[in-house]
């Protein structure tokens, strides 16, 4: 048995040594990434990470004992267990006992997180969230299989391929929807106003996925939605403000960053360069050289200084945070909300073959006035918490109630009738938060000095007459 283990233990040590070398940061211009999902470097290049990196010669005696664990599972484990299998196992403890966020990626882990970072998976093309035991449909993607097929919005999934989502996770349902394009899926549909379930076959194709949405709240007050930060993000948020900017000046803007979980570091930094006019955007520091990098804004703030607003909350995470904490730190936004998720640490993911990696975190990141938010997350500005607002206000009499009341001398404004206009008083009612945030926009302009009207585009007024 002892010239089994020495044997054994050459075999590991031989294995260890290679994954060690292979699990250095690679490439000192590949993209590290923050929480999910994350950036895959494809090509990573081993670096000989030197003493430092390394910490010393490998423990032989720990590596001995290892081995004759291993061994002792080999022979003695109640089920016959595969050494391939085994010995992955021991890679999955080896990353888990570092931090919650490296992590050993399997066949499935690793594709995941390639469809994730890229946008683009093939499925049905559904937003999904949890109602009771089942699963609803949040919203149909635009031009998916899904609309195609005739789902819609508030329906409840009841089977997939025969199969029961009782109780079934998000992340299971997930997994059954998603396929090969071109392959069908059955789904049993309740739905409101029918009284029995509705089959509907839908066939599965590749969706695109846009990160970022964007609309008017109200005249020249724009808001862009980032649920993600993607390898398109950047992009996508540039077409989204030209798209908001085709609808008149903006004169102000409400990011909601809200349950953003985050993503691609690079993209971050890319949509923080929108709005600033130059400067630091974020910090890493790390052990090894290549994780020690620098961000900075290129010159040019697309909105001119327009004021913008920007939503967090306990699900803002990463690639969030540094957004938020980079426009909190220059002065360029308002931070509103609740406290952030507080993940301030980059992992780099590392493959290790053609199907599996290895997501290792490698460094820290900082915001620009030097903060480290690990465990912490951004404080907001002003902490807005989510909440039902209904109004207290009564119909109350006015001076145009009056019997005999005088009319008015100007012209009535339609935007002037009433006190709020119907969507706004739902959105106070729906989204406080988002409410809070245009009602600061609005009122910032208010103490913005308005420019006098041209003589020549006025009548000259008559001397008022006042009893």
């Amino acid at each position: 048995m002892r010239s089994r283990s020495l044997i054994l233990t050459t075999v590991l040590l031989a294995a260890f040594t290679t994954t060690a070398h292979a699990q250095q940061p690679g490439d000192p211009t590949s993209e590290p990434v923050i929480p999910a999902p994350e950036a895959v470097n494809p090509n990573p290049e081993s670096v000989d990470p030197g003493p430092e990196a390394t910490g010393g010669a490998l423990p032989l005696a720990e590596l001995q004992t290892f081995a004759d664990v291993f061994h002792q599972i080999r022979a003695g484990y109640v089920e016959e267990i595969d050494d391939s299998q085994l010995f992955e196992f021991a890679v999955k403890g080896m990353l888990e006992g570092l931090d919650p966020h490296s992590a050993y990626l399997t066949k499935e882990d690793y594709s995941d997180l390639q469809t994730t970072t890229e946008g683009e998976f093939s499925g049905l093309g559904i937003e999904i969230g949890r109602r009771g035991s089942y699963i609803e449909i949040i919203a149909p993607i635009d031009g998916s299989p899904a609309v195609a097929a005739g789902l819609q919005a508030g329906d409840v999934i009841l089977k997939l391929d025969g199969e029961s989502v009782k109780g079934m996770t998000i992340d299971e349902a997930v997994q059954l929807m998603r396929g090969p394009i071109g392959t069908p899926i059955d789904l049993e549909i309740g739905r409101r106003g029918t009284s029995e379930p509705l089959e509907i076959t839908v066939v599965r194709d590749a969706i695109k996925v846009a990160s970022v949405r964007s609309r008017l709240l109200a005249p020249h007050y724009g808001y862009l939605r980032i649920a993600q930060f993607g390898r398109p993000t950047g992009e996508e948020a540039g077409a989204a403000l030209d798209k908001l900017f085709m609808e008149g000046e903006l004169k102000g803007l409400v990011i909601d960053l809200r349950n953003n979980p985050g993503g691609v570091l690079g993209a971050s930094v890319a949509v923080s360069d929108l709005f600033m006019d130059g400067g630091l955007v974020v910090y890493t520091e790390g052990r090894h050289p290549s994780s020690r990098e620098r961000f900075e804004a290129t010159l040019g703030d697309r909105l001119d200084g327009a004021p913008i607003v920007v939503l967090i909350n306990g699900g803002s995470a990463s690639a969030s945070e540094i957004v938020a904490g980079a426009l909190q730190d220059v002065g360029r936004a308002v931070i509103m909300g609740t406290r952030s998720f507080g993940k301030g640490s980059v992992q780099t993911v590392l493959p290790v073959s053609e199907t599996r990696a290895v997501k290792l975190t490698t460094a820290r990141y900082f915001t620009p006035t030097g903060r480290s938010i690990q465990a912490e997350g951004i404080v907001p500005d002003i902490v807005v918490e989510r909440a039902r607002v209904t109004s207290m206000e009564g119909r109350q009499i006015k001076e145009s109630d009056l019997k005999g009341s005088l009319n008015s001398s100007t012209e009535a404004n339609p935007q002037d009738v009433g006190s709020e206009s119907e969507s706004l008083a739902n959105l106070r009612e729906n989204d406080n938060q988002l409410y809070e945030a245009l009602t600061l926009l609005r009122g910032v302009n208010l103490l913005i000095p308005r420019k006098p009207m041209d003589a020549t585009d006025q009548d000259e007024p008559e001397t008022p007459l006042v009893e």
